[in-house]
């Protein structure tokens, strides 16, 4: 059966159904050897020979939807490859159970904490859709702000030319060393980067950031490095959380 190649890129787990369509536009997909730039175009997975990157589709892998949990270090990337061959956060998880997962949303280079890796589509637009599932960050900051300060960052500033949705901040305690102070932040619509950049703006940089929760999944039992399979009920409560907001 035919289907948009962007849905079936998203559904083999090698990209969100946006970045397949930035694939198709930049001429990185083929569809029997001959390069489809047209969004809209279709495929059938089954028959024809889809190719993402030079790498070919493999429709058994896109039936099978996988989720995993990972709690990642400092010093891997949340990406799906990187051209300066820095660790990724995949690889983090044997090769064997990794093949056609791309983690969901970023967490940056140097901050730590929770990211899921899948090949299901669905649920990556879902998480990062602003305003559906929050995000818990720990993060140390230097210093103690205002606050005053703190009450401007919980209503939003202005990153980008657009302001930030409200944030919940909380202080969780000041550090005995160095007058720095430990905060919870939750995110209900997040920008690259943007609690660092957040805490800039009030010239009190972030010192460690680790994301402690996504939605109701929390790093509970989950050492830095570890992973684990999230079980279909973790999974399917995602999707219920969000048909319980429609209904509301």
């Amino acid at each position: 059966m035919q289907e948009r190649l962007q849905k079936i890129i998203a559904a083999a787990g090698i990209a969100s159904r946006r970045a397949a369509e930035e694939m198709i536009v930049a001429g990185e997909v083929t569809v029997n050897g001959k390069p489809v730039t047209e969004l809209g175009s279709k495929a059938d997975p089954e028959h024809d020979h889809i190719k993402v990157r030079g790498k070919l589709i493999n429709p058994q892998v896109a039936r099978e939807k996988r989720y995993f949990l990972v709690n990642k270090p400092r010093g891997y990337l949340s990406s799906v490859s990187d051209p300066k061959l820095r660790p990724l956060v995949a690889r983090l998880v044997p090769p064997s159970r990794r093949r056609g997962l791309h983690p969901v949303g970023r967490l940056d280079f140097n901050s730590e904490g929770l990211i899921i890796l899948t090949n299901d589509g669905e649920l990556t637009r879902l998480l990062t859709l602003g305003g559906v599932v929050p995000k818990v960050y720990r993060v140390k900051v230097k210093g103690l702000p205002a606050e005053q300060q703190i009450e401007r960052l919980r209503k939003g500033i202005k990153l980008d030319g657009d302001r930030t949705a409200p944030a919940e901040i909380r202080l969780i305690e000041r550090t005995k060393e160095g007058g720095n102070a430990w905060y919870e932040i939750t995110l209900h619509q997040g920008k690259n980067q943007q609690i660092r950049r957040m805490f800039d703006s009030i010239n009190h940089s972030v010192m460690k950031l680790r994301r402690v929760a996504i939605g109701h999944i929390t790093d509970r039992g989950l050492a830095s490095g570890q992973y684990r399979e999230l079980t279909p009920a973790e999974v399917a409560r995602f999707f219920q959380s969000r048909k319980a907001d429609r209904r509301s």
